[in-house]
């Protein structure tokens, strides 16, 4: 008898949960798009949106996703022919690379595989050896949302000026704003983006632009933006179409501007990530235990071996051969829906049911995060996988002793 009838668990790395209030401020019918609330609104999103990004710089708006920002970050940012270096930790790392190609962008890969993190030291040594100065950016995933590695900007960005290689460092933060600590600003990150629909927990259809001044010097010698992909007339517009160059995203902003007010006013930014470490934190814990079930095979495991380098957003797992079984039996069920593996096979290879991602971004409590942990251990023990014992009372003790 399946029990997936009443609420629903979306528990995929993006598009995540959105909270009741941000679906019923979005309700309302269509506003007057030349004067008016809409327009004082959107002028408040631009701080809180920089507050997020931790930058006193500039920020923009696109109607978009993931791939908008790619396009819009590297058009505002290089010429045909220049050379962009992509340290890779996961599918997305190389699909940043495609549209920078796609674009007349030459890239340089620096693979790391899907279960370690970059080394900073890989990619100082990289710049060091770039004489010429041939590299004009270096392309990081904060979080690639593949593998669930993330990687740690700040210790690149030293690299980058123990190398003295004016290079932009630029990162793609869809899986980590608002989820991983991210400061823009102190790290030395030059150009920031993300999308509405992960950590801000608001419909997928928006993507936002960080950039700072350095960014915005490389913008005069851009010959790869065009009328809508320019980020000048969308900072600090005159008029105010010139936000999304044409009619706005009218009820994202709405949505936008409550979960801005639950992230930066109430619950508060560095609460936020507070609240991110210890979820995935419980997560863990209680794979630690699964983990541990002493058959003497390959198992169930953690993609990323290194806690140090998980992502307090998404987690990668392996679960070779049982993987897809597991998710469908949440999912019809129990009604949790988890995320499909991406990247670490082709989907025509078997070894593609091996894996699968846990999203906790956003819109996610201890107690959403204890019922997917007990939904999981549930279907490990109906598909036959051999694991540990142990695991929820691990998660729940982690849980426990911080909430007091």
């Amino acid at each position: 008898m399946p029990f997936a009838h009443g609420p629903q668990t979306l528990a995929i790395p993006g598009p995540s949960i959105i909270p009741d209030r941000v679906l019923r401020a979005m309700h309302r019918p269509s506003p007057n798009i030349y004067n008016g609330p809409l327009v004082d609104l959107t002028h408040s999103l631009i701080p809180d949106l920089k507050a997020v990004a931790r930058t006193s710089h500039n920020a923009t708006i696109y109607i978009g996703n993931g791939h908008a920002a790619w396009e819009a970050s590297l058009a505002n940012t290089h010429a045909r022919g220049d050379l962009v270096l992509v340290p890779r930790t996961g599918s997305f790392a190389d699909g940043w690379a495609e549209v920078a190609r796609g674009m007349g962008i030459r890239t340089e890969m620096l693979d790391f595989g899907n279960r370690d993190a970059m080394d900073p030291a890989t990619i100082g040594e990289r710049l060091r050896a770039d004489k010429d100065h041939e590299i004009k950016s270096v392309l990081c995933v904060h979080v690639d949302t593949s593998s669930s590695l993330r990687a740690d900007l700040k210790a690149i960005r030293s690299e980058m000026d123990a190398a003295g290689h004016p290079a932009l460092l630029q990162a793609d933060c869809m899986a980590s704003l608002a989820c991983d600590v991210m400061e823009m600003d102190e790290w030395g990150v030059d150009v920031a983006f993300a999308g509405c629909q992960k950590g801000l927990m608001t419909p997928a259809g928006m993507a936002f632009v960080f950039y700072n001044d350095r960014a915005a010097r490389a913008r005069e010698r851009s010959d790869l933006a065009t009328f809508y992909w320019d980020w000048i007339p969308r900072t600090n517009p005159e008029v105010y179409f010139r936000y999304f160059q044409g009619t706005g995203p009218t009820h994202h902003l709405y949505g936008l501007r409550e979960a801005l007010d639950m992230i930066v006013h109430e619950e508060g930014v560095d609460a936020v990530w507070a609240r991110h470490a210890t979820l995935a934190h419980t997560l863990h814990a209680a794979f630690a235990k699964w983990e541990n079930h002493g058959t003497g095979g390959v198992g169930l495991e953690l993609n990323v071996r290194d806690p140090a380098s998980r992502s307090h957003a998404v987690t990668a797992v392996r679960l070779p051969g049982n993987a897809t079984r597991l998710r469908h039996w949440c999912e019809e069920q129990m009604g949790l829906t988890l995320g499909i593996g991406i990247g670490m096979a082709a989907p025509d290879d078997p070894a593609w049911h091996g894996f699968f991602r846990i999203g906790h971004m956003g819109h996610v409590s201890g107690h959403s995060m204890l019922g997917t942990l007990a939904t999981i251990d549930a279907g490990l023990k109906a598909t036959g996988v051999p694991h540990g014992s142990g695991a929820l009372e691990a998660a729940s003790a982690i849980l426990a002793g911080t909430a007091g």
